[in-house]
């Protein structure tokens, strides 16, 4: 009887866990009307950038101590005033910014976005509040730095970014070489300083902004007829709102006035306040980490938070499902087909989650929820629930695999000494198991802190968002990710380390010779 009350205790306490997280964690999204959500890239200068403080009007940005400033950041500003409604700034990949729009996640998207045909289908646009020409960036010391024509960059290797117009316009180039789309630009700078790359399309914001960040590259303008043909909107960067959006008039009437002398100083002010690259005089590690510092910190604890509570959770699921697929198939025919259907619910569990990318099912569960069934998870929710689910799927058959390498002679000599098949488990079994599968949770833990990465998809700000936001502000993309990549290591060298003198210590004395021990005493 005092068995099956500390069961139910536990269950109750679980459920009650599982209640109050849910319910702090989930709204439904038309809960913030009196806020205006506004998606961007946060990593984008002159149009949007991240910093460390409110200096220069910066926005925070929200779930994070860090804030958000540029072009787009003062448009949203006036937009969000003359609206009467609390700006909020969601840091959000490229990729993400549509999905977070018709998820419910964001109001708008105020990111440079032109507003493409393409585009078109699943957003409405506004009137636009920039209007730039698609121009080519090139190294000073090429044979394209004197380029006067599109025509002029015959047979060389140009690319621009994923999912925008830039990119379709390559082809516009006579026996041009497209590189591969990159993620962003400040990959594509980086390529084209290494050599990898001859130039790459981009928008004159951008062009002033590198020429003035990075000496060695330069902006080449085309005159007219001698440049890209473009649709209108191409040139363009618009306010993208939901499909019937209430407040498209209002927004197109705030964007009326304001004027194009005062735009223009706007983007002034960007691309002379926007982050610059460090003095050649100053160790460009000691500056990022000076300048930088508490990004790479608020990144690093929740990756390291989000790997480690997802490892726990997902070792208990894990466990849980492993105990319940070992099980020996009951006598009773019932509980036989009950068994069944339980197993078969794992075994699909198991098979969708292991055979998904995480960034898959983030996305799905992050943007689904609130597209199908207008409920909104907190992203940070979002991540820990889809981290665990996914390790839980791993460590099922981890578990189950450490459970049927027990000799079966142990449990046969525990089923002689009269244990239940709970007793069995519990003091026989599990301990065996779970010392054996020891090296693989660890395993999983070590993945979980690479695999956050990919949590970027639902703009969890962890250690990999910030730092593409710092190599995307400071031009400097390889040291960015040259100091990532020793924060992971050192991340996964101490689990590592910690994980085996867990196992040492669960392994007991080396010695296990008694009659030596007494002969000793």
């Amino acid at each position: 009887m005092g068995l099956k009350i500390k069961k139910s205790h536990f269950f109750l306490i679980l459920f009650a866990v599982l209640a109050l997280f849910l319910t702090t964690n989930i709204h439904q999204v038309s809960a913030a009307q009196k806020e205006f959500r506004v998606g961007m890239e946060a990593g984008y200068p002159p149009f949007n950038w991240t910093q460390v403080d409110d200096s220069g009007g910066a926005v925070k940005i929200d779930g994070s101590k860090q804030y958000a400033n540029g072009y787009d950041v003062q448009i949203a500003k006036i937009i969000a005033n003359k609206l009467d409604r609390k700006l909020v700034i969601v840091k959000t990949v490229w990729d993400g910014l549509a999905p977070a729009l018709t998820s419910g996640k964001i109001d708008a998207i105020i990111a440079g976005m032109s507003p493409t045909p393409e585009r078109r289908k699943t957003v409405d646009f506004s009137n636009p509040y920039l209007v730039s020409k698609a121009i080519m960036i090139v190294r000073k010391n090429s044979a394209y730095a004197n380029a006067t024509s599109i025509q002029d960059f015959k047979s060389a290797k140009i690319t621009s970014q994923l999912s925008t117009f830039l990119y379709d316009l390559i082809p516009q180039i006579k026996d041009v070489k497209q590189e591969t789309a990159m993620n962003d630009f400040s990959a594509m700078r980086t390529a084209l300083q290494s050599g990898v790359i001859d130039g790459y399309v981009a928008q004159e914001p951008e062009g002033i902004s590198v020429e003035n960040a990075m000496p060695s590259l330069k902006m080449i303008k085309f005159s007219n007829g001698k440049g890209f043909k473009t649709d209108s909107s191409d040139d363009a960067s618009a306010v993208g709102l939901k499909k019937n959006s209430p407040d498209m008039a209002k927004i197109n009437q705030i964007l009326a006035g304001i004027s194009k002398s005062k735009r223009e100083k706007m983007m002034t002010w960007a691309v002379k306040h926007q982050p610059q690259t460090s003095d050649k005089k100053v160790n460009w590690f000691i500056n990022i980490f000076q300048k930088y510092g508490s990004l790479l910190l608020n990144g690093t604890l929740t990756t390291l938070w989000i790997s480690l509570i997802g490892t726990i959770v997902g070792f208990l699921i894990g466990l849980l499902v492993g105990i319940i697929r070992t099980v020996p198939l009951s006598k009773s025919k019932g509980k036989k087909i009950g068994q069944k259907i339980l197993n078969a619910f794992f075994w699909l569990y198991i098979e969708i989650f292991r055979g998904t990318p995480m960034m898959v099912q983030a996305a799905i569960f992050y943007y689904g929820l609130a597209q199908a069934f207008q409920i909104n998870v907190n992203k940070l929710a979002a991540a820990l629930l889809i981290v665990s689910i996914n390790t839980g799927a791993y460590m099922a058959e981890i578990m189950r695999g450490g459970i049927e390498a027990v000799d079966p002679g142990q449990k046969e000599g525990a089923m002689a000494l009269g244990m239940s098949h709970f007793q069995m488990m519990r003091k026989v079994i599990l301990p065996q198991a779970v010392r054996n599968s020891l090296p693989a949770v660890g395993n999983e833990f070590v993945i979980n802190i690479k695999d956050t990465s990919v949590l970027s998809i639902i703009s969890v700000t962890e250690l990999f968002f910030n730092g593409q936001t710092i190599a995307g502000q400071t031009y400097q993309f390889f040291q960015s990710f040259f100091v990532i990549s020793i924060i992971y290591l050192f991340l996964t060298f101490t689990v590592t380390q910690i994980l085996k003198f867990i196992e040492r210590k669960m392994a007991g004395p080396k010695n296990y010779n008694l009659m030596a021990n007494q002969l000793q005493v």
